[in-house]
């Protein structure tokens, strides 16, 4: 098979683990010698039964030079074993895998990294892993640097390194030392979102400079951004492969079947609750239809019941929300205040609230909910729910939008007010 246009060949392959069984260990040569003199002296155990386990089975594909490929897939569906396997962190039970290039792989925070040595010191120790010479690195050096945002750290060791800069430097090193083949798992949840976001836009750019992405994400949207061609994995084997677009949408109809079986209702832990006068303490989420669920198409409405507990001593209040995407940003606000002229007196025990229909791209989104009592704040419950869409109208996956506000409305409705 001829190699000049192909990045990576997988072939069939397939990971074995095994469940329950003796654990095999490491021995030092004192080891055996203690074992040896324990041995007559110890009394039979049955070993647990061995249990085969395949996080992979049967997979094969191929990647051309230069393209952005997205792998999707419920948490245990195989993604991140198969990105070890291409970064040859461990090898496959069964099947071959050619990759052509060299292979520069973010899986996990700090991948690579030696805790001891400072982060000039492991900028040079990845280079080397990766076949860069002294110059090359030292080329890409500054950049790297300023793009980590760890100028004032550089010569500091990396295990004093918080979380969010040890991820910072492992990005910006996985990226900038020009790798053919960049491998990035989901970490980049650890950053925070203005980091998530130079990562994004880092990635297209070495997207266009021609070179092969393998991309691990939750995030819908990032791979419909990102990446040319999408593959669905599902306990452990291939569901479909295609463009971005079809392989989510397809993606997304698996999970309306998958989770719509469950009812979404949040109580707010008793603890919290006596800490607070007066909160809110239960949520609950329908669609149009009154049923339960957290899954909603382009357009459509939700309706949240929301319970509170507590005493006002005489004040009335309103209810705010707030709707924040999966990259932590704000994308809308609703209120059933001055603006809508709906406020409740402090019987009201339980109101109704209508959102929508809300033009969304598709991915995660959670509400957070507060209470004003005049001019005071008394309760804000943060991620108090979260909520999917799971399809998104064409013009706005074509023009990325992250949300558009037009057409959001809020109705407060008391259930239990007292005249």
């Amino acid at each position: 098979m001829s190699s000049d246009n192909i990045a990576i060949c997988v072939r069939h392959i397939g990971k074995q683990y095994r469940l329950g069984g003796p654990q095999e260990k490491y021995h030092t040569i004192r080891d055996a010698i203690v074992n040896s003199v324990k041995a007559p002296f110890k009394t039979f155990h049955r070993a647990p039964p061995e249990e085969e386990f395949w996080a992979l089975k049967d997979v094969s594909f191929e990647v051309k030079k230069g393209e952005v490929i997205g792998i999707i897939g419920r948490n245990g569906a195989g993604k991140s074993t198969l990105l070890k396997i291409l970064s040859r962190i461990t090898t496959p039970t069964e099947g071959e895998v050619d990759i052509y290039g060299r292979v520069g792989s973010l899986l996990e925070v700090g991948t690579g990294f030696h805790p001891e040595l400072t982060g000039r010191e492991n900028i040079f120790l990845s280079g080397s892993i990766l076949g860069m010479r002294k110059r090359e690195i030292e080329k890409k050096f500054d950049e790297i640097v300023r793009f980590a945002e760890i100028e004032k750290f550089i010569d500091t060791p990396v295990k004093r390194y918080s979380s969010g800069m040890y991820v910072r430097l492992a990005f910006a090193v996985a990226a900038h030392l020009d790798p053919e083949i960049l491998v990035v798992d989901e970490v980049l949840a650890v950053g925070d979102l203005a980091f998530q976001k130079k990562c994004l836009g880092k990635m297209k750019d070495v997207a266009k400079g021609g070179r092969t992405v393998l991309f691990v994400s939750h995030n819908m949207g990032a791979i419909r951004s990102l990446c040319e061609i999408a593959i669905l994995l599902n306990n452990g084997k291939i569901m479909k492969t295609g463009t971005a677009d079809e392989v989510v949408r397809v993606y997304e109809e698996s999970q309306i079947n998958h989770l719509n079986a469950f009812s979404f209702v949040v109580e707010r832990p008793p603890e919290d609750i006596k800490k607070i006068p007066f909160c809110v303490s239960r949520v609950e989420m329908l669609n149009a239809l009154g049923k339960n669920t957290n899954l909603f198409r382009y357009n459509e409405k939700i309706i949240l019941i929301v319970d509170f507990a507590g005493d006002l001593a005489g004040s009335h209040f309103s209810s705010e929300f707030y709707i924040y995407n999966e990259l932590g940003q704000l994308v809308t606000v609703g209120t059933s205040g001055a603006y809508h002229g709906i406020y409740f007196n402090e019987n009201v025990r339980k109101i109704r609230i209508e959102i929508g229909p809300l033009i969304l791209t598709s991915g995660d989104y959670r509400i957070f909910f507060s209470i004003m009592a005049g001019d005071d704040r008394v309760d804000t419950w943060e991620n108090a729910i979260n909520f999917t869409i799971i399809e998104c109208h064409p013009y706005a996956k074509s023009h990325n939008i992250a949300a558009v506000n037009e057409g959001v409305f809020i109705i407060g409705q008391s259930f239990s007010e007292e005249s």
